[in-house]
């Protein structure tokens, strides 16, 4: 009996552990991301937030209303939006001119995209610190492979995609959760 309770005592210490490592690196991770964006906007050149990096800052994202802000880092793969929401390569850059993407896990970083409604500000800023602002025009849920974000580049939108449903169990599900919002 003894030995068993050693045992479950272990692993109790070891799950412990490990969540503590997690938030202790999302923690530093988080200071490292504000270190890069802060030394970016005063060289004007991209940082990487440690040497091995294979991404860095290019906006910070903020959501006045609910006290949101958020760096987005370069690219949209898996590691990427382990730390942060994601610029998906090919659209605008955030902030610039055209219709800029950016994803993040549903769960995490966009979990607050439920709570966003039509005319809610975003603010985009840039590393050169300039700051635009959009409005949030409309949301919509839609199977990943019919989703239609606007691609007219007349235009300059920026679209939150991430997973839906929210509380979804399955990390598979085709749906998509997108936030329209237009530039003022």
């Amino acid at each position: 009996m003894l030995a068993l309770a050693a045992g479950c005592l272990a692993i109790a210490a070891w799950h412990a552990g490990d969540a503590a490592y997690i938030h202790a690196k999302a923690w530093l991770g988080q200071r490292l991301l504000l270190a890069a964006w802060n030394e970016a906007k005063s060289s004007g050149n991209a940082v990487k937030p440690w040497p091995w990096a294979d991404t860095h800052p290019v906006a910070r994202l903020t959501v006045p209303k609910h006290r949101i802000e958020l760096l987005v880092l370069a690219g949209a793969n898996g590691r990427t939006l382990a730390w942060g929401p994601g610029h998906a390569e090919g659209s605008a850059t955030p902030g610039a001119n055209g219709n800029a993407v950016v994803t993040a896990h549903r769960d995490t970083h966009f979990a607050f995209l439920r709570a966003l409604a039509v005319g809610d500000a975003i603010i985009v800023e840039t590393p050169a610190g300039n700051a635009r602002r959009y409005r949030v025009e409309r949301s919509t849920i839609a199977d990943h492979r019919a989703l239609k974000l606007p691609a007219d580049d007349r235009s300059t939108t920026l679209a939150l995609v991430t997973c839906y449903p929210f509380d979804a169990v399955d990390p598979g599900t085709p749906l998509r959760y997108a936030v329209i919002a237009r530039a003022e």
